[in-house]
């Protein structure tokens, strides 16, 4: 295995293959040496700035060339990429940059970062600011000196809570152009329909670039789009999450089944729960070999990966722990718990605690021997397969008896005019909580027939109290509901309507 730079590993595919396609976006092909020259002439304007090795660089851009580019540029002058949301509220995004106190700000206006300035020379600690529209056309685009950033990348999770935190990736940023990845040879190509800024995709754009492949990138999803693409570029992989698999399954089944996507070796599905009717579906769509599921976070103290056909082996499970991480089930008075018995999921990176990352704001939750949780729940059966129930944090107890969101949002939305569901617990003076459920729909659906339709699957006590039906999203870009942001705005309505 011979390791490069994140910055040398593109230099040598633009030398290798300058005319090949790196990047697909919105109709626009990108060869490698055009990214090449681009990620130069940016690393240079960046270096003007006062970028220097070690720096961080907030990135708030959406989707597309200037995103990767601007990636590389800040490899190849040793920084950290720290991306945002372009459409981040600027309160959250001011707390952001307070945790980060990056050197330089990309696509944010200079009036909108809290001691910034738009150019060089900004007092010590306040970062300068490259607004959107930056041109570095008048820099060199001749190679840089090489150099491997420590962190290679810095990213935001607010995790259950809603409170902004960044996860600081302890790999460095270099790679082997030469590594495989999801059983493919370098050189493949995969689609990735959602936003560069979360992990995810990022992590899965970066690999198949640092190979050589080609990246088909989407400004955002949509489920008919993304199977053309697929088809039209003759894709192997793609990652989704589960809302993309739930729009893409609830196609009209011919203009679902017209596409060819005979070119596609794995779908992956990761960030999210994937309910268990929906695995089943596209299993039967595409295959099991071709149906994949991750699961795991931005910290990389525990990750599973499961095929298609181990999950009709054991339904329900995410897979086994990869990468050499270990993983236990621990309960209450902090034991380790035998196979079948639901408590926290915990995991230990082969490196040790602290190995693979460092929160800036906030705190590990790890156990006096190093193994750390991400707040879910789980068990694992007699063979260390992993089947999750939901978060710590999201968890209903309603008269003694415990109901796990997850399990209960599946299930709705498997209704045909559910497009996604948020199961949140709301106070209740007799039975402590009560499941309410908050319905993104399709079209008007009737609370007696969807509460037929979750009645003819799950046990009574499960089927939500409520429901409420919206037509705007829950979930977020990464397919994630912050159902403690949800909960706080119908406890804040009940006790205003307690006052009235």
């Amino acid at each position: 295995m011979t390791l490069v730079s994140h910055g040398r590993a593109l230099t040598l595919h633009a030398e290798r293959k300058p005319d090949a396609v790196a990047l697909v976006h919105e109709g626009e092909s990108i060869r490698y040496s055009e990214l090449e020259r681009g990620a130069n002439r940016l690393a240079r304007l960046f270096a003007k700035q006062g970028v220097a090795e070690g720096d961080f660089v907030t990135l708030a851009l959406p989707n597309g060339r200037e995103f990767v580019e601007a990636l590389f540029a800040c490899w190849k002058l040793g920084a950290t990429p720290q991306p945002v949301s372009p459409r981040l509220p600027r309160h959250e995004r001011d707390a952001i940059l307070g945790l980060v106190a990056p050197r330089l700000v990309v696509g944010v206006p200079a009036s909108e970062v809290p001691g910034g300035t738009s150019g060089p020379g900004a007092a010590t600690g306040a970062p300068v600011v490259l607004d959107t529209g930056f041109d570095a056309s008048a820099e060199s685009d001749a190679p840089l000196p090489d150099r491997v950033s420590r962190y290679r990348m810095a990213i935001c999770s607010g995790g259950s809570t809603g409170r902004p935190k960044v996860v600081v990736d302890h790999i460095r940023a270099e790679s082997d152009p030469a590594a495989r990845y999801h059983d493919q040879p370098p050189g493949t190509s995969i689609l990735v329909p959602g936003p560069l800024y979360h992990s995810a995709p990022l992590i899965n754009c970066l690999s198949v670039l640092l190979g050589g492949g080609q990246v088909v990138a989407m400004t955002r999803f949509d489920a008919a789009e993304s199977l053309r693409l697929i088809e039209a570029h003759r894709l192997a992989l793609a990652i989704f999450v589960p809302t993309m698999m739930v729009r893409i399954w609830k196609m009209p089944r011919e203009e679902r089944e017209a596409f060819d996507l005979s070119s596609l070796v794995r779908v992956v599905s990761s960030s999210a729960f994937l309910p268990e009717w929906l695995r089943r579906g596209w299993i039967e769509w595409i295959g099991p070999d071709r149906v994949w599921e991750a699961y795991g976070g931005s910290e990389r103290i525990v990750g599973t990966l499961i095929s298609g056909r181990e999950w009709l082996e054991r339904p329900g499970s995410v897979g086994r722990v990869s990468e050499g991480r270990k993983i236990k089930i621990v309960g209450p008075a902090g034991e380790t718990l035998p196979p079948g018995e639901i408590g926290d999921v915990y995991g230990l990176p082969p490196g040790g605690p602290g190995s693979t990352y460092h929160y800036l704001g906030a705190e590990p939750r790890r156990l006096a021997d190093g193994w750390e949780t991400l707040g879910d729940m789980g068990y694992l059966d007699a063979d260390g397969f992993l089947y999750l129930v939901d978060r710590r944090t999201d968890l209903i107890i309603t008269g003694g008896a415990n109901i796990y969101p997850a399990e209960v949002e599946g299930a709705i939305e498997s209704h045909p005019d559910v497009l996604a569901c948020a199961v949140i617990g709301l106070p209740d003076d007799d039975l402590g909580a009560i499941a309410h459920a908050i319905v993104h729909v399709a079209r008007p659906v009737r609370d007696e027939d969807l509460r037929r339709h979750v009645e003819e699957r799950l046990v009574r006590y499960k089927v939500p109290r409520s429901f409420e039906f919206v037509f705007e999203t829950l979930k977020d870009d990464a397919g994630k509901v912050r159902r403690a942001a949800l909960r706080a705005e119908r406890v804040a309505a009940l006790e205003e309507q307690a006052v009235r």
